[in-house]
C-alpha cells in the first residue's frame, strides 16, 4: 500500500485557478502563491457576501487514542464524495503547525485517496500566515520589554507581565526562561515564557476577526501586563497595533488549495483545540458559506474540544449556525477505549467494544444538547468486522442518530458517498434547532462548571487559589460575559490523560486561568496541559527527510 505521501506526491493536481473558477471566482480574486496555491483577495468577499448561505456541517470526532480517528480523512473525503454527487462543496479547515508535524505525528492534511494538497507545502511554511503571526506576537514582546529598557513611562511592572513570546516549534526548554542576561544595554532582566506559535492570543485573533478593521480592534484590547497600580496595560498603549496589524495584512486573507479530486478546500487558521480554540478563521468559513451549498469544516481533537470550543466560541462570536455534526470513531478507537493494547486492535473483540463505546456515547449526548442533528461516521479499517459494525450501528440509532461507514481513506470520495447521502438525508429530515452551552450572563465559574459537568461529566471544578483569584479579578475587571476557552487533555474526558472511556466520579482541576481580551475570551488550564508541547524520545523530524530533486520523505 502506497503511504500518503507517495499518493499525494503522485496526485494530478489543476492549477488553482482553475479550481477557483469552477467555483465563480475569476484570476482577479486571488493572490497566487506559485500554481497550486492562492489567497482570497479582500475584494472578492464584498462581491459575494450577500449570496445566501450553504449548509454549515461540522465533522468532530471521540477523544484520539494512537488507533487514530480520521476526522481530517473524514472532512476532505465527505467534501469529495459531495463533489461525486455533483453537489456544491467547500472544505474548510486548519492549517498544521510545524511543532507536531516535526514532533509527534508528521503531516496533518488528511490521508490515504482523502487528503488535501499540495501536502508538502501546507504541512511546512505553506502561504507564510503562522510565520506573520509569530512575527506580530514576538514583535509586540519587544516592543514590550524596549519600553520597559528605555523609561517605562506607562510603569510597567516587571513582575506582572503577562505577554509571552512564541514559536511554531514544539521546545520544552523554551516554557520557562530568563531574559535581558548582560549588561545595562541588553534589556531588564525577569523571568519569560515561550508558547507554540498554535497558542498565541494573535491566532485566536486571527481566527476570530472579520477584517481589518476588527482584526485591529481585538489587537488593541490585548492586554500585555499591569502597572504599579494593578491596571491594564494594553497593545494599544504600547502603540503597537499599527504595525502588528502590518505583519498581519496577508495572514488574514484565507488560503485555497485542492483535495486529491479537486474539491475546493479553504485552509486557514490552525489553533489548537487542546489550549486554544480548535477552529480555523471566521473569515474563511463565511467566505466558504456564500460560494457553496455545503461547507464542510472540523474542530480540533474530541468533540469535548473542538466541537464545544466551535459552538461556544465561534459560532457565538461570528453568529454561525451549523445545520448537522458529523462525528467520527474507528471500531479500533472504541476497542482500545474498552482496553484493548494497540497491538491486538485487529482482532474481533465485542466485549471490548461494548466496553469502550461509552466514549462515543458521551460525545453523541454532547452534541445532541446543541440542538444539532448527529451523524455517526465509522472510518473503517480491513480488519473491522460485520458484527462490529453492525453493533455500532445498532448503539448509534437507538440513540437517535444517523450512522454511515466512511471508506474514503481507500476509495477517497466513491468511498464516502454512503455518510454524503446520510449527511444530505439529515438535513432534509431533521432540521436543527441550534444553541449555545451557556447563556453571556452566566458568571465565569457557572460557565466553567457547566462544560466540567454537562460535557466532560465531573462532578465538581476544584479551582487552584491563585485561579480562584484571577477569576474575581477578570470578572471585576468587566469581561465576565466573556465565553471560556477550556485548556484540557484531549485524551480523556477528564483532566487525566490516562482515563480512557466515560469516566465518572472526578473533579477538574482548574490550576490557571487568564484573560485574551483580544481574542474575546476567558482560558482556564486544567490539569497539567502545556501551552509549548516538548518533543517525543524519536520526534518524527528524525524520518522526515528531501533528496536532491527536491522530493520530500517521510512527512507522514
Amino acid at each position: 500500500m502506497k503511504t500518503d505521501i507517495q499518493i499525494a506526491q503522485e496526485a494530478k493536481l489543476l492549477p488553482i485557478k482553475e479550481i477557483a473558477q469552477e467555483i465563480g471566482m475569476t484570476e482577479d480574486d486571488l493572490e497566487l502563491y506559485g500554481k497550486y496555491k492562492a489567497k482570497i483577495s479582500d475584494d472578492f468577499y464584498e462581491k459575494i457576501k450577500d449570496n445566501k448561505d450553504g449548509k454549515l456541517i461540522l465533522v468532530t470526532a471521540i477523544n484520539p487514542t494512537p488507533a487514530g480517528e480520521g476526522k481530517t480523512t473524514t472532512s476532505v473525503g465527505l467534501g469529495q464524495a459531495f463533489g461525486k454527487l455533483n453537489k456544491k462543496a467547500i472544505i474548510a479547515l486548519r492549517e498544521p503547525s510545524l511543532g507536531p508535524c516535526f514532533g509527534i505525528k508528521g503531516g496533518a492534511a488528511g490521508g490515504g485517496y482523502a487528503q488535501v494538497v499540495p501536502m508538502e507545502d501546507l504541512n511546512l511554511h505553506f502561504t507564510g500566515d503562522f510565520h506573520a503571526i509569530t512575527s506580530a506576537n514576538n514583535l509586540l514582546a519587544a516592543l514590550l520589554d524596549n519600553h520597559i529598557q528605555q523609561g517605562n513611562e506607562l510603569r510597567i511592572d516587571t513582575r506582572q507581565i503577562l505577554w509571552k513570546r512564541c514559536l511554531d516549534m514544539n521546545d520544552r526548554v523554551l516554557r520557562n526562561i530568563v531574559v535581558g542576561l548582560g549588561n545595562k544595554m541588553d534589556g531588564v532582566v525577569r523571568e519569560d515564557h515561550f508558547v507554540i506559535t498554535v497558542a498565541s492570543e494573535i491566532m485566536a485573533i486571527l481566527c476570530l476577526a472579520n477584517d481589518m478593521d476588527d482584526l485591529k480592534d481585538r489587537l488593541s484590547k490585548i492586554i500585555v501586563a499591569y502597572n504599579f497600580d494593578g491596571e491594564p496595560v494594553t497593545a494599544g498603549d504600547l502603540k503597537a497595533v499599527g504595525s502588528m496589524a502590518a505583519l498581519l495584512k496577508d495572514a488574514i486573507k484565507p488560503n485555497i488549495i485542492q483535495t486529491l479530486e479537486h474539491t475546493p478546500a479553504l485552509v486557514h487558521g490552525g489553533p489548537f483545540a487542546n489550549i486554544a480554540h480548535g477552529c480555523n478563521s471566521v473569515r474563511a468559513t463565511k467566505t466558504a458559506l456564500k460560494m457553496a451549498d455545503y461547507v464542510i469544516t472540523e474542530a480540533g481533537f474530541g468533540a469535548d474540544l473542538g466541537a464545544e470550543k466551535f459552538f461556544d466560541i465561534k459560532c457565538r462570536m461570528a453568529g454561525l449556525k451549523p445545520d448537522a455534526a458529523v462525528l467520527v470513531a474507528t471500531i479500533r478507537a472504541l476497542k482500545y477505549n474498552g482496553g484493548v493494547p494497540k497491538a491486538e486492535l485487529g482482532e474481533e473483540n465485542l466485549d471490548a467494544l461494548r466496553r469502550g463505546i461509552v466514549n462515543l456515547e458521551k460525545h453523541i449526548e454532547n452534541l445532541q444538547q446543541y440542538g444539532v442533528p448527529v451523524i455517526v461516521t465509522l472510518n473503517s479499517f480491513v480488519t473491522d468486522s460485520p458484527e462490529e459494525n453492525k453493533f455500532v450501528k445498532n448503539f448509534c440509532e437507538e440513540r437517535g442518530c444517523e450512522f454511515a461507514l466512511s471508506r474514503v481513506w481507500e476509495h477517497g470520495g466513491e468511498g464516502g458517498i454512503e455518510l454524503a447521502n446520510k449527511v444530505i438525508e439529515t438535513l432534509k429530515g431533521k432540521p436543527g434547532e441550534f444553541k449555545v452551552l451557556y447563556p453571556d450572563e452566566m458568571s465565569l465559574t457557572e460557565k466553567i462548571e457547566t462544560i466540567a459537568t454537562k460535557i466532560y461529566g465531573a462532578d465538581k471544578v476544584v479551582y487552584a487559589p491563585a485561579a480562584a483569584k484571577a477569576l474575581k479579578n477578570i470578572t471585576d475587571m468587566g469581561y465576565g460575559r466573556l465565553p471560556v476557552c477550556m485548556a484540557k487533555t484531549q485524551y480523556s474526558l477528564t483532566d487525566d490523560a490516562a482515563k480512557l472511556g466515560r469516566p465518572t466520579g472526578f473533579d477538574i482541576n482548574i490550576r490557571e486561568v487568564y484573560l485574551n481580551a483580544g481574542a474575546g475570551f476567558v482560558v482556564a488550564v486544567t490539569g497539567s496541559i502545556m501551552t509549548m508541547p516538548g518533543l517525543p524520545k524519536t520526534p518524527a523530524a528524525n524520518g522526515i527527510d528531501v533528496d536532491g530533486s527536491g522530493v520530500i520523505t517521510g512527512l507522514f
